[in-house]
C-alpha cells in the first residue's frame, strides 16, 4: 500500500469582497495573458515589421477576447453540449469554470488572422511570437487547475500520488503538474531556444509548427495519466476527447515545421 502525498488543499477563492472573489483561476488567467503581452512585445522588436509596441498592446485585446470567447465556446461544444442546448443561459457563466485549451486556440487563430490582415503583417510571423508566449499561458492555467483540485489523474499506487478533495478516497496522478511541467516550462524552454539561439523566427511558421507538435504530443502523452471527464469517459477504447482534439494539432505543427526546410540556424551576427 503506498502513501499518498498530502495535497495543499487551498482555497479555489484568493480574497472575497462582498459578492465578488478573485479566484487562482482568473488571476492565472490574468497573469498568463499579461507576462504573455510583454514577452510578446519584446519577441516582436525587429522580428515582425510593423507589430510595435503599441499594436503588440492591441494584440492582447484581441488575443484576450479569442481565449475567452474561443475557450468557452469549446467547451460548450466538444465536452457538453446536450447540457448547454438545454440550458443556453449558462454558456456565459465563465467563472464558474468550463474552458477548453483547444478552443481556445481556436479563438486565438481567428484573432491572430483578422489582426494579421487588418494591419497587413506576416501571418505566419504573428502566430510565431503568439506561440512563444502561449506555454507563459499553459503553466499558470494548470498550476491553477491544481490549486483547484480539478482536472485530476488516474487512480495510481505512484509515491507521488495525492488524494484530492472530490477524487474519492484512491491517490491519484497529480496529472495537472505534468502537464504544466511539459505543456508549461518545457515547451517554453523548446521555444525559447529556437527563437533566440537557433533564430527560428527567420522561418515564419516554424516556431509555431513546433508549438502544435509539441502541445500535441504533451497532452496525448498526460491524457494517459488524467482522469477522463466525469461527464464524457473514454470516448472509444482508451481514447480520449483531449487525445482525439490533439491529433489536428500535431499533423497541422507537422506541415507547418517541414514546410521551412531546408532549415540552417544561423549564428546570431550573421
Amino acid at each position: 500500500m503506498s502513501l499518498a502525498l498530502a495535497f495543499p488543499n487551498l482555497d479555489p477563492v484568493i480574497v472575497s469582497f462582498g459578492p465578488v472573489a478573485i479566484r487562482w483561476y482568473a488571476l492565472a488567467y490574468v497573469l498568463g495573458l499579461v507576462i504573455g503581452w510583454r514577452y510578446i512585445r519584446y519577441l516582436a522588436k525587429g522580428t515582425v515589421p510593423g507589430l510595435d509596441k503599441r499594436a503588440a498592446d492591441d494584440f492582447l485585446v484581441w488575443c484576450t477576447l479569442g481565449v475567452i470567447i474561443g475557450g468557452r465556446l469549446g467547451y460548450v461544444i466538444f465536452y457538453q453540449p446536450g447540457y448547454f442546448i438545454e440550458n443556453p443561459g449558462q454558456i456565459p457563466v465563465v467563472w464558474q469554470g468550463g474552458m477548453s485549451f483547444h478552443g481556445g486556440m481556436l479563438g486565438v487563430i481567428g484573432a491572430i488572422l483578422l489582426f494579421a490582415r487588418l494591419r497587413k503583417l506576416n501571418l505566419l510571423s504573428v502566430a510565431d511570437v503568439a506561440a512563444c508566449a502561449v506555454p507563459i499561458g499553459l503553466f499558470f492555467g494548470r498550476v491553477a487547475n491544481f490549486v483547484n483540485g480539478e482536472l485530476y489523474g488516474r487512480a495510481s499506487d505512484v509515491s507521488w500520488a495525492m488524494v484530492f478533495p472530490g477524487g474519492g478516497p484512491a491517490p491519484r496522478h497529480p496529472s495537472q503538474l505534468y502537464e504544466a511541467f511539459l505543456e508549461g516550462l518545457v515547451l517554453f524552454a523548446v521555444l525559447t531556444v529556437l527563437a533566440f539561439v537557433l533564430r527560428a523566427g527567420q522561418r515564419p511558421g516554424l516556431l509555431t509548427g513546433v508549438f502544435l507538435i509539441g502541445y500535441g504530443l504533451s497532452r496525448i502523452v498526460v491524457e494517459l495519466f488524467r482522469e477522463p471527464d466525469a461527464f464524457l469517459g473514454f470516448i472509444f477504447g482508451g481514447i480520449t476527447m483531449g487525445q482525439i482534439l490533439s491529433l489536428p494539432m500535431l499533423a497541422i505543427g507537422l506541415y507547418l515545421a517541414l514546410r521551412t526546410r531546408p532549415w540552417r540556424p544561423m549564428a546570431a551576427g550573421g
